[in-house]
């Protein structure tokens, strides 16, 4: 009751106080009164020095091709210090029209120290997007050119006023203007208590579009009497961006521009107290949670036609609130240990239609009724338990059990999505050390889900899931041989409701057959064997509940297997061998099957992987395949790379 308290009056505070928000950045820089901590990334001039590193990874699969680069450069020059990080990703699909999209991130700080508390620097950021698909911003580009101060008295906190210039470029349109702001943290630690702070605080002026940044957070750790401690975080955001959009003809007629601009502009409040028990009635760790979020999203369109009578004009806003409370308690004995948690969330959304002057109040109505149908609130309750159980040296139990219960309802009387949702779900396993050398196991999971629409107009969805697989296998690991092998079943079935009533909904089954293979084989001191292989047997069909049967309609049967030689010289591995795998589809004639589809794929695979010292990591893994399709047959290579240099 004290932690919902707390949270409101907090809440009520942040709204009061936004309109002088400006003047509390002020404050904060010269009082500790105010603390923050979030993630630290977020602060483009205090960050720590990197660790050099490139790394790169290319990726080739079927008609896929998928490249990311980046490297990360430090380094300190006496007072000068230069820090430089570029990121390149690109993708192609080809297809009967290629698809191309890359993204290109550049990065460059220098500073330099006056004196041991302020360094004056400068940051160049270049951006670029470029997609060849038609979509809304289907090419973006930014380069800034920002001048800093960092004032750093002590360990604890420091300030980075910061101004400059940027060039912005969407959708072929250029807009240039300054950018300025400031950011700051603070960060003290003792014993008993730990306090830390974020700020930051930027605009871009690109008129006729601006963007905006406004954060303000804090967090207090507390070492309580005894084994207590509290930790109570929060914080409040303001994120402001704006982007072009191609302007229709009576857009651009009438306000002569080629673009429209809508802005889209997220607040957020988030509160959150957690308090841990350490030693809570001499036996359990208590952990309890509260979390308050509140969030607001806001779309502008600049330019808009009034006489156009339609409700499409009005631009709109999100309002959502989300509200958790939870509870974890732990026990931990020589033989046996366990975890119980309780969780309640509940969430609340809505979608209102935003007026503007001269709006017609008849199409206002008519867009408020159109976004108050998606308005709704959920609430979600969830109870599980875990444990592990040594039974003795040689047996270990564990299980898992898992409950949680949805009502989701819609406010609107066109919405009839109202519905409950019941999940449970319940695993089992058991280890059995038969030898120093073989572990055997057995796996049992099932689950039911249960989904109930209020209304009968959707009531037809109404369905009941169900799913058990059980899998068994042992593991074996010798000096020279190690091999793990797994055997299961899985049975999922779908039943619905009113399916006599209703011929598009009709109940349906899959059930599976998977058998795993995998081994190594030492065969001298620098060569070895390795194996990994699966068989997965799969079947759908038409399900009854009451009479329990299965007509099949479709069988799939799955092989995959990739043998290789691995020969060891230092800290190089070279490895080749053969990939095999075979698809083969399946239709039902009664109960007959007739082929409905073959891939078969085979050929060599070779592999080189280099390691040294946690210095050099570099993979090539690449295989060519002959390929028979039904009807066709073709060739082609695939290759993967994955590097990781630190220099």
């Amino acid at each position: 009751m004290l932690l919902s308290v707390l949270n409101i009056i907090l809440f009520i505070i942040f709204d009061v106080l936004k309109p002088t928000f400006k003047i509390l950045l002020t404050i904060f820089l010269f009082s500790e009164l105010l603390f923050a901590q979030f993630q630290k990334d977020s602060l483009e001039f205090s960050v720590n020095i990197p660790v050099n590193k490139l790394v790169s990874k290319f990726d080739k699969q079927l008609n896929t091709y998928l490249l990311n680069s980046a490297v990360f450069y430090s380094r300190l020059l006496g007072k000068i210090n230069i820090t430089f990080s570029e990121n390149y990703t690109s993708t192609l699909i080809r297809t009967f029209k290629n698809s191309i999209r890359d993204e290109h991130n550049f990065n460059l700080i220098t500073s330099y120290g006056l004196d041991d508390n302020i360094k004056m620097g400068m940051k160049i950021t270049n951006n670029i997007l470029s997609d060849n698909r038609s979509i809304q911003i289907n090419k973006a580009s930014f380069t800034n050119l920002i001048f800093f101060t960092r004032y750093n008295p002590s360990e604890e906190y420091s300030i980075s006023p910061f101004l400059g210039y940027s060039n912005n470029n969407q959708v072929n349109q250029t807009d240039v203007g300054t950018v300025y702001g400031i950011e700051g943290k603070f960060d003290r630690e003792n014993r008993e208590l730990i306090i830390g702070s974020q700020l930051k605080f930027k605009n871009e002026d690109i008129s006729p579009r601006k963007n905006s940044l406004q954060y303000l957070g804090f967090n207090i750790s507390n070492q309580l009497e005894g084994n207590i401690a509290n930790n109570f975080n929060s914080y409040y955001s303001r994120n402001r961006r704006d982007f072009y959009f191609e302007a229709d003809s009576l857009i651009s007629s009438t306000f002569n521009v080629a673009n429209n601009i809508q802005s889209r502009t997220e607040t957020g409040y988030f509160l959150n107290d957690e308090l841990n028990y350490d030693n809570f009635l001499d036996l359990f760790l208590l952990k309890v949670e509260g979390r308050l979020l509140f969030r607001r999203i806001d779309r502008d369109t600049r330019y808009r036609p009034i006489e156009v009578l339609s409700s499409s004009v009005f631009d709109t806003k999100i309002d959502e609130l989300t509200f958790n409370l939870g509870s974890s308690i732990y026990y931990q004995s020589n033989n046996f240990n366990g975890r119980l948690k309780v969780q309640f969330t509940q969430r609340d959304e809505k979608h209102i239609a935003k007026s503007f002057k001269g709006a017609n109040a008849f199409l206002l109505e008519e867009r408020s009724k159109l976004e108050a149908q998606k308005n709704n609130n959920s609430a979600r309750f969830s109870v599980s338990i875990d444990g592990v159980f040594h039974a003795s040296k040689t047996d270990l139990f564990s299980f898992s059990l898992f409950q949680n219960k949805l009502r989701y309802d819609t406010p609107s009387n066109l919405n009839f999505d109202d519905r409950d949702e019941l999940l449970s779900i319940v695993k089992i396993e058991y280890t059995k050390k038969l030898t120093p050398f073989f572990d055997a196991f057995v796996f049992l999971e099932g689950s039911l889900n249960q989904t109930v629409y209020i209304y009968g107009e959707k009531s037809s969805n109404n369905n009941i899931n169900r799913v058990i697989k059980l899998t068994a296998g042992g593991n074996y690991k010798g000096k020279f041989f190690r091999t793990s092998n797994s055997f299961g079943v899985s049975a999922n079935y779908t039943v619905y409701d009113f399916e006599d009533l209703t011929p598009n909904f009709r109940s349906f089954s899959f059930r599976q057959f998977t058998a795993t293979d995998s081994t190594f084989i030492k065969l001298n001191r620098n060569i070895n064997f390795s194996h990994y292989g699966y068989l997965k047997l799969s079947e759908q069909g038409d399900f009854n509940w009451a009479k329990f049967s299965t007509k099949p309609t479709r069988f799939l049967e799955e092989i995959f297997s990739e043998s290789k030689i691995i020969l060891n010289i230092n800290n190089i591995s070279l490895a080749t061998g053969l990939r095999i795998f075979s698809l083969n589809t399946f239709n039902y004639k009664i109960r007959d099957k007739i082929i409905d589809s073959k891939y078969f794929s085979i050929g060599p695979l070779s592999e080189i992987v280099i390691f040294r010292n946690n210095l050099l990591n570099l993979r090539l893994y690449g295989w060519y395949e002959f390929i028979s399709l039904t009807s066709d047959n073709k060739q082609q290579a695939n290759l993967m790379m994955d590097m990781s240099w630190n220099f």
